[in-house]
């Protein structure tokens, strides 16, 4: 006897669940005449009649019984083997840097990462919380967050989104110095000062807001500590709507006035968008940041 084929098989499974060889070669995707041969061959291999006809249809022997449970079994075992050799083949796994302000690291990424480990446990993940713009180009990072757009062609980019900022202070700071009810009566408070004290003043000018460097008698060069500074009541400051609306204490001054609108590039390198790792992660940051 020789040993079957598992196509023989498998036409054999389908013919029998089916019950006849019509509805068999459809689920399989075969022809009516390609499926008889290949159960006319098991047969043949195994040196036993699988079907009488019956009419129109097809009735099982009982060589054709008992050869049903055992290739059932080893239908469930080819299906298993398909569906772990499918997830060994789209196993995604290594490490991607992704680089964006403490701020944004810290509030605004960890749901993008708990679906990430949700997608792709395999995968390992380096945030890289910094203020200053990481060279992709030298590999520092894999994917960059940034509120500016790189203007190098070996780099792909997108446009997410526009997002919004607001400016907030804490209650407890409010309630000492009073609620301000115009840009005007901004220019008289104190602010947190963070990065840049001369492009802060520059930028909020336009905005009716006059400060100078008297305003900031606080200032760190870290998003997150300046953003404590203001949880602790020490001034004003811009926040992204994303991270201070939830934030318990602290309001949001001038709900009149026009929101700050920013720009939310993704970034990476042209060659690494190859990459399945970096082109997952890619696309779920996209998607994620399009909805904050």
């Amino acid at each position: 006897m020789n040993n079957p084929d598992w196509n023989h098989i498998r036409a054999f499974l389908a013919t029998a669940e089916t019950g006849s060889l019509s509805a068999g070669a459809r689920k399989l995707g075969l022809t009516q005449p390609t499926l008889s041969r290949q159960v006319a061959a098991l047969e043949a291999d195994l040196g036993v009649l699988l079907f009488e006809r019956l009419g129109r249809g097809l009735a099982l022997t009982s060589a054709g019984h008992d050869l049903l449970n055992h290739s059932r079994t080893m239908g469930a075992a080819a299906e298993a083997l398909s569906l772990a050799a499918t997830g060994q083949a789209q196993a995604i796994e290594g490490t991607v840097r992704i680089t964006a302000s403490d701020v944004m690291s810290a509030y605004v990424l960890p749901p993008a990462l708990h679906q990430l480990r949700r997608r792709a446990p395999r995968l390992t993940i380096d945030v890289v919380a910094a203020n200053d713009i990481r060279d992709l180009m030298r590999r520092e990072a894999d994917i960059a967050i940034r509120h500016v757009r790189p203007d190098q062609p070996e780099l792909i980019t997108r446009l997410v989104r526009e997002s919004h900022a607001h400016f907030y202070a804490a209650s407890s700071y409010l309630e000492r110095r009073g609620r301000p009810q115009s840009p005007e009566d901004m220019s008289r408070h104190d602010f947190v000062g963070f990065a840049d004290l001369e492009r802060s003043i520059e930028f909020m000018a336009p905005l009716g807001i006059h400060l100078t460097a008297q305003n900031f008698r606080i200032k760190s060069t870290s998003g997150l500590a300046s953003w404590e500074l203001v949880k602790q009541g020490f001034g004003i400051c811009p926040m992204m709507t994303a991270v201070a609306d939830p934030t318990p204490g602290i309001e949001r001054l001038l709900p009149g006035l026009d929101p700050i609108t920013f720009p939310i590039w993704l970034t990476t390198h042209r060659e690494l968008h190859t990459s399945r790792r970096i082109r997952l992660v890619f696309d779920l940051l996209a998607d994620f940041l399009c909805h904050i």
